[in-house]
C-alpha cells in the first residue's frame, strides 16, 4: 500500500498553504499556494512571507504575528492579499504553530482561502426589482411580474405568506405602483385587536358612542379614502367581524359607531394573512363568501428557505443600513456566517434575518461579522460542523481545513449552479444573454459552467 505523505495531501487540497520558519521565512508552499499567488515555490521559498504576500493584514493585523505572540490559532480571519498580476483576492485566512516532537516551536502553518467566488455572489446584481423589493429568487420574480398589472387594477388583494416573508412590503410596493400611490397607505393588524376594539380602528366612532368617547374619531376607512387601506392578519378575526367587514366590502360603505349617517369608503383593499383560509373555511371558521370576496387576487411570497438566492442581497441590505444606525464601519460577513445563512431554515424568513443582523451589528468588535455575533439558534446548524481548537502540531492542517469551509463551498457552488441554470433557461441556453444577465463575463460563465459540471 502506498504510503500518502503530507507533502501529497498538502499538494491535493483546494486552499493555499505555506509554512515559515521562527525567521518568518517561507519553507514550504503548495500548489494552490502558486494558483492564487501566481508566485512560483522556487520564487517564494526562501523570502519572508511580508516580501510575497502584499497584504491588509500584514500591517497590525498578521494572523501569523498573532499566533506567535499569543499561542493561539486564528481561525477564518478575512482580508484580502494582492496576487503577482496586482489584482486584489479576498480571503479567509487560518494560522497554527508547528512544533517538534520536544514541543518546541518551529514556526508556522497558514492556510488561505481564496473567497472570489463568494465575494462574486454577494455582489451579484439583483434580477427583479420593485420599491424596496430586490430579488434574484425565480419564485420571487413570479410575484414581481404581477405588481405592474395587479397594481393598475382595483379589485381587491389577498398576499399570503408565512410570518416574516414580507406582506406589508409587498403591500406599499403595489400602493407606490398603483394610480392611488398619492393617497395614504394605511394598515392595520386585525389580528391583535380584540372585536369591540378593531371595530372602533376600522369604521371610527362618534362622541358619545361609549364612555370615554368624548370626540369624533374617524376610522381606517376614513383615513385611506383615495389611497390603500392595508388589512393584516385577516384570517384571524371573529366570525362575527367577518360579517361587518362583508358587508363593507360588498357595498364600499360603513357606520362609525355611534353614528346615524353612512359614509363611503374608495379605498383600495389588499388583505394578508399567514393562515390557510382554505381550510379554515373547511372547518367553518372563515366565512366562504368573505373569501371569495377578498381572493380576487391572490399572491404568495414564498419563504426564505424557499428562496436561499435572495439571502447575500437581503444580508447586504439589513448590513449597511444598521451599520450605520449604529455608527459601526462593518465591511462584511465571514464565510461561516454565510454557511449559517444558508443552512438555516428561518421559520421567521426576512424578519428574522432582519433582527439577527442587527443584534450582530451591535455585538460586533471589528468589521467582519463573525459566528459568535449571531444568535445561538442560528449558529447551531454547524455545531457539529465547526472548526475544532486546531492541534498545533500534526493536526494543524487538517484543522484549518475542516467541514465548515466545506459547508461554505458547497453551499456556494450550490447556490451558484441553481443561478446560472436559472439564467440559462430564461435565455434560451444562449451562454453570451446568460452571462449578461449575470452580470458576468462570457468566459467566466464557461469557466464556471465546466467547474461546476453543468450539462448545458
Amino acid at each position: 500500500m502506498d504510503i500518502v505523505t503530507t507533502e501529497t495531501i498538502l499538494e491535493s487540497i483546494n486552499d493555499g498553504v505555506f509554512t515559515i520558519d521562527t525567521d518568518w521565512r517561507i519553507t514550504s508552499f503548495n500548489r494552490a499556494a502558486e494558483h492564487i499567488t501566481g508566485i512560483s515555490r522556487e520564487d517564494a521559498v526562501g523570502l519572508r512571507c511580508s516580501e510575497v504576500f502584499k497584504s491588509n493584514m500584514c500591517e497590525g493585523r498578521c494572523p501569523l504575528a498573532q499566533t506567535f505572540s499569543t499561542g493561539k490559532n486564528v481561525i477564518n480571519q478575512s482580508g484580502y492579499i494582492v496576487n503577482l498580476r496586482g489584482k486584489r483576492v479576498p480571503v479567509s485566512v487560518s494560522t497554527a504553530l508547528l512544533k517538534d516532537s520536544a514541543g518546541n516551536v518551529i514556526g508556522g502553518a497558514e492556510t488561505f482561502r481564496d473567497l472570489s467566488e463568494l465575494e462574486q455572489l454577494r455582489k451579484l446584481r439583483a434580477r427583479e426589482r420593485f420599491g424596496s423589493i430586490v430579488s434574484n429568487s425565480e419564485s420571487m420574480r413570479k410575484i414581481l411580474h404581477m405588481v405592474p398589472a395587479v397594481a393598475q387594477s382595483v379589485s381587491t388583494v389577498l398576499i399570503l405568506g408565512e410570518s416574516g416573508t414580507g406582506k406589508e412590503v409587498l403591500a406599499r410596493t403595489i400602493h407606490g405602483c398603483s394610480n392611488q400611490k398619492q393617497g395614504p397607505f394605511i394598515a392595520i393588524n386585525c389580528g391583535a385587536l380584540p372585536d369591540t376594539l378593531l371595530e372602533s380602528e376600522l369604521f371610527g366612532y362618534r362622541k358619545g358612542a361609549f364612555t370615554g368617547a368624548d370626540r369624533d374619531k374617524p376610522g381606517r376607512f376614513a383615513l385611506a379614502r383615495g389611497g390603500t387601506l392595508f388589512l393584516d392578519e385577516i384570517g384571524d378575526i371573529s366570525p362575527a367581524m367577518q360579517v361587518k367587514l362583508l358587508r363593507v366590502l360588498q357595498e364600499r360603505q360603513f357606520e362609525p359607531l355611534g353614528g346615524s349617517v353612512v359614509e363611503k369608503t374608495d379605498a383600495r383593499i389588499i388583505c394578508a394573512t399567514n393562515r390557510d383560509l382554505k381550510e379554515l373555511v373547511r372547518q367553518g371558521k372563515f366565512r366562504q363568501d368573505l373569501y371569495y370576496r377578498i381572493h380576487i387576487i391572490a399572491m404568495t411570497i414564498p419563504p426564505l428557505r424557499n428562496r436561499n438566492e435572495d439571502i447575500p442581497l437581503l444580508a447586504d441590505q439589513f448590513l449597511q443600513r444598521f451599520s450605520v444606525l449604529n455608527n459601526k464601519t462593518i465591511e462584511r460577513f465571514s464565510p461561516e456566517v454565510y454557511a449559517c445563512f444558508y443552512a438555516y431554515h428561518w421559520p421567521g424568513n426576512i424578519r428574522e434575518l432582519e433582527n439577527a443582523i442587527e443584534r450582530a451589528v451591535v455585538l460586533c468588535q471589528g468589521n467582519e461579522i463573525m459566528l459568535e455575533d449571531l444568535p445561538w439558534e442560528i449558529t447551531q446548524v454547524l455545531t457539529s460542523e465547526s472548526a475544532e481548537e486546531a492541534d498545533p502540531h500534526d493536526g494543524a492542517i487538517r484543522n484549518l481545513n475542516g467541514d465548515s469551509g466545506s459547508k461554505v463551498r458547497k453551499t456556494l457552488e450550490d447556490t451558484q449552479r441553481r443561478l446560472i441554470l436559472d439564467a440559462l433557461q430564461r435565455n434560451g441556453g444562449t451562454i453570451a444573454a446568460a452571462a449578461r444577465d449575470l452580470g458576468m463575463h462570457r468566459a467566466t460563465l464557461y469557466r464556471k459552467i465546466r467547474s461546476l459540471d453543468i450539462n448545458v
